[in-house]
């Protein structure tokens, strides 16, 4: 579990980040959390976005990229949203509770 503190570091971190997968009408498939989960060890922090759905639908396909890619689940804004899983050596320092 990320604190504050942590979340508000990683959301500055990806500020200038542009999505690196989009979900379209298709929804999330095997396909779409493979790449997901290839873009978190590739990067740590990545984002997602969602064109799809009404704002529930969106919640719950935010969750279940969380649970099925063990990432957490940093922030949306609208469609986009911010993962983070840190590498087995990261490469982004994480702030001191």
């Amino acid at each position: 579990m990320l604190t504050g503190k942590e979340r508000r570091y990683l959301n500055g971190l990806a500020h200038n980040l542009k999505s690196v997968v989009t979900l379209g009408n298709a929804g999330l498939t095997d396909n779409v959390i493979n790449e997901i989960d290839i873009a978190l060890k590739a990067h740590e922090l990545i984002k997602v976005k969602i064109n799809h759905g009404d704002r529930t639908a969106r919640t719950t396909v935010n969750s279940e990229i969380a649970e099925r890619t063990q990432c957490h689940a940093v922030k949306n804004i609208g469609r986009v949203f911010i993962y983070y899983r840190p590498a087995k050596k990261p490469t982004i320092k994480l702030p001191a509770a």
